[in-house]
């Protein structure tokens, strides 16, 4: 077997082919796109280039020409800042069910990990944001996965636990029909809410683009800005995340909550691209583009995932939430579009964001694991803290 780096058009190629092999048998698995991927490795487009960020690729081809396995490791000092050890992340691992090609992958990812001054390694995860291609899928094999979630082999977790892995944070998946009623409690809250006249609920629609990503970056940095291993989102970083929603974005389902005309909640939702995606087999080129805009004014999916609910922490235990949830989900029924509702992932350290997501009668689907090792196994494992 011979490990190689992507080093050029050829190896970043392969690396897109790494996943055909894998998957080859499993109709389960929609494809990532290639363009997806790709930015993330570009300097030019992922600014965590521009800041100190690094990152590398690998292969691995056995004695028969074929590619057989891929790992990434990155550097972020942004990923890193909060934490008590330099930690640094690998992700978009796949191997053959075979110890040889995990262990030469494994290998070169934490070797030049710690070159580079780092004491641990999160895994696996994105070279970027957390809401796209971060955590090692541990059950639920048969259902399709959402867009840019992970879906592995379960032989995988063998691997991460085998390298010294543990679990540094739980992330659960739940699912809701969207035509079920909440909770009384809920209603009499949202009730209590109205009669005092001073929030209001509004939608992508009612908001200049200007608007939206002020209003993003406002209760995003009010929710978790400055808890452990979330950093303050920059008002610019906001408005790309609204031009990159743009041509996916439903604004019927992009809420936000008002006090006296500020921001203090959002629910942001996005329809689940995967419907259409699994026709374009992970390459968005001409072609693809051409499917994805057919089945965009088809109306093909019918799912929806949500793809963040935060409130602002000085509004918590005030009933926002239920006025937000119920408000909302009475505006979806109406609009008759959406069957089901997809709750993008939840961590275990936020206890309160579950209990509202069980309060809605909602199932979990799938859990993901994020996992850490500490390449100096003297000092004390400690997984990830609550949320306040």
């Amino acid at each position: 077997m011979r490990l190689i780096e992507v080093s050029n058009k050829k190896t970043e190629r392969a690396f897109h082919e790494v996943p055909q092999l894998i998957y080859a048998k499993d109709d389960n698995w929609i494809p990532h796109l290639r363009q997806d991927i790709d930015k993330i490795f570009d300097p030019k487009q992922n600014r965590l280039f521009k800041k100190g960020g690094l990152a590398k690729r690998w292969l691995v081809r056995d004695d028969n020409g074929k590619w057989v396995g891929r790992i990434a490791a990155f550097v972020s000092r942004k990923y890193s800042g909060g934490m008590k050890q330099p930690t640094g992340g690998i992700g978009f691992f796949e191997s053959t069910d075979d110890d040889q090609v995990a262990t030469l992958l494994f290998d070169v990812a934490e070797q030049w990990l710690q070159a580079e001054g780092m004491e641990a390694v999160d895994g696996p995860i994105n070279f970027g944001e957390k809401d796209q291609f971060w955590g090692l899928l541990t059950d639920n094999f048969t259902d399709f996965p959402s867009y840019a979630l992970n879906y592995n082999p379960s032989y995988y977790l063998r691997f991460f636990e085998s390298r010294g892995f543990k679990t540094y944070y739980e992330q659960y998946i739940f699912g809701r029909d969207v035509q079920l009623e909440v909770q009384d409690i809920f209603k009499r809250k949202r009730a209590q809410i109205e009669s005092r006249g001073e929030m209001k609920l509004v939608t992508a629609r009612d908001l200049s683009s200007e608007e939206l990503a002020s209003h993003f970056c406002t209760v995003y940095n009010n929710a978790w800005g400055g808890h452990h291993g979330f950093s303050k989102m920059p008002l610019k970083q906001a408005q790309r995340t609204v031009k990159s929603l743009k041509p996916v974005m439903d604004p019927d389902i992009i809420f936000f909550v008002l006090d006296k005309g500020v921001p203090i909640a959002f629910y942001v939702n996005i329809p689940e691209l995967n419907q259409i995606f699994r026709h374009v087999n992970g390459n968005l080129n001409a072609i693809g583009k051409l499917k994805f805009l057919y089945h965009k004014w088809r109306g093909t999916p019918d799912i929806m995932v949500g793809l963040v609910f935060g409130i602002d922490r000085n509004y918590h235990g005030q009933g926002v939430d239920a006025f937000l949830i119920d408000s909302a989900g009475e505006q979806m029924q109406e609009k008759g579009r959406y069957t089901r509702t997809t709750l993008t992932w939840i961590g275990d350290f936020n206890p309160k964001m579950i209990r509202i997501a069980e309060s809605l009668s909602s199932v979990r689907t799938r859990t993901y694991f994020t996992m850490r090792k500490l390449f100096d196994p003297k000092q004390p494992f400690e997984r990830m803290p609550l949320a306040k």
